[in-house]
């Protein structure tokens, strides 16, 4: 069986380096006499590598091969990936992809391609990386009815919050630290702006709840706006501060979906997660709180996930799997204002106890946080609608520094 990956860069590289590594086991496994990268596409020069012999700079070579049945995109982006993986499942190709951006905004088209031209697409390493997640949610977990999904899902921003919370850093230095060490790119907006996480949320919301979620459907927040005095009054809360992407089903049938830095109580399932590890948590009727954990990126564990759909792809030349979702329905995603929730907030103050008692007075059983800072005041409101809490605290007339969601994992 003849594979070809679109992509060398780190992913790319790591799949080929996995397949010929670990070669005679992924060919038992998968039931083949045989399974060998045929083409790499890059428009790069590799003339001086050892499988230079491998390199195309034309797709035209994977897409008029007929011996290629399994193509692996690693390119990342919109363009050219969607039309290049388009024409492979149109040429009758298998098709896994490690490409999270792709899957949030064609995912349903892809799919349904798929299905039309008998073929898979495959898709586990776009949201955890090495996190086995999506076949979980697509098999082991299939016999639930889905009610949240949540987690930690950018391992960049995680390594920022955690340096944070226990180095006593702020943003701008742990950031820097962070693409010093490689774990944030020269560009750092897709992941401290919560757009990643925003992507991988759309991909759990669509197979949990079974109706494609668009990015622009998730209200997002990132984590520029942390300082570290949020991250103080997180410790005498009892709690950390996290970016967290989470789905919700309502009664209703429709969803809520949010991105952005919540607050977590020590001691829950996502509060201990630290550094670039990724935690998401999968919410059943049946089975409950079920947790995933690993490291969400990284050039060989995300290319396990990769291999992994490879093989499942050359198991089932003969028929296709079973995974999918159905197209968007208007007004899905509702305005989470809508609905219930506890929110911590900071703001200045010029007379600390006069706006302790008017805050009192505003919200039943609110914490204020102490702190020897009295030209601010931070507290954390009791649970309900979020859009009443948020006009009680507009009237108090005070200037916001910060309003975060406190989360009950």
């Amino acid at each position: 069986m003849q594979v070809a990956v679109m992509g060398f860069g780190t992913v790319g590289s790591g799949v080929v380096e996995l397949i010929l590594k670990n070669k005679k086991s992924i060919e038992e496994r998968c039931g083949q006499k045989s399974l060998d990268v045929k083409h790499i596409l890059d428009i790069r020069d590799f003339s001086s590598h050892q499988l230079a012999n491998l390199f195309t700079k034309d797709f035209n070579d994977i897409l008029n091969d007929k011996d290629v049945e399994i193509v692996v995109e690693t390119m990342g982006g919109l363009n050219p990936a969607f039309d290049f993986v388009s024409k492979c499942l149109e040429a009758g190709k298998s098709v896994v992809t490690s490409n999270k951006e792709l899957v949030a905004a064609k995912g349903y088209e892809l799919l349904e391609l798929a299905k039309k031209n008998n073929v898979n697409f495959l898709f586990e390493a776009s949201v955890g990386g090495g996190i086995p997640i999506i076949r979980p949610i697509n098999q082991c977990l299939a016999a639930n009815e889905f009610l949240e999904v949540a987690g930690i899902l950018n391992g960049t921003t995680n390594f920022i919050l955690t340096k944070m919370i226990d180095d006593g850093m702020d943003f701008d230095e742990a950031l820097k630290i962070a693409q010093a060490n490689g774990y944030a790119e020269r560009d750092p907006s897709a992941d401290i702006l919560g757009h990643d996480a925003a992507r991988k949320i759309c991909i759990l919301a669509s197979l949990c709840f079974g109706k494609h979620v668009y990015p622009d459907e998730v209200q997002t927040e990132g984590i520029t706006n942390i300082a570290s005095q949020d991250v103080e009054y997180a410790k005498v809360w009892g709690g950390v501060i996290k970016l967290i992407g989470r789905a919700k089903k309502l009664s209703s049938g429709k969803i809520s979906a949010t991105v952005g830095p919540c607050l977590i109580k020590n001691g829950c399932q996502l509060a201990s997660v630290s550094d670039v590890f990724n935690a998401i948590l999968v919410r059943g009727d049946a089975v409950g709180d079920t947790v995933f954990y690993g490291r969400g990126a990284g050039k060989f564990p995300t290319a396990s996930a990769v291999v992994a759909d490879v093989i499942d792809c050359a198991k089932h030349t003969d028929k296709r799997k079973l995974i999918g979702w159905d197209d968007a329905e208007n007004d899905y995603v509702i305005n989470p204002f809508e609905q219930s929730s506890s929110l911590y907030i900071r703001a200045a103050v010029t007379d600390y106890n006069m706006v302790a008692e008017k805050v009192k007075a505003l919200f039943n059983d609110v914490q204020i946080l102490e702190s020897d800072n009295k030209n601010e005041i931070a507290f954390v409101t009791p649970l309900m609608c979020e859009k009443d809490a948020r006009t009680k605290i507009e009237s108090l007339g005070l200037e916001i520094k910060n309003i975060l969601r406190v989360l009950d994992y």
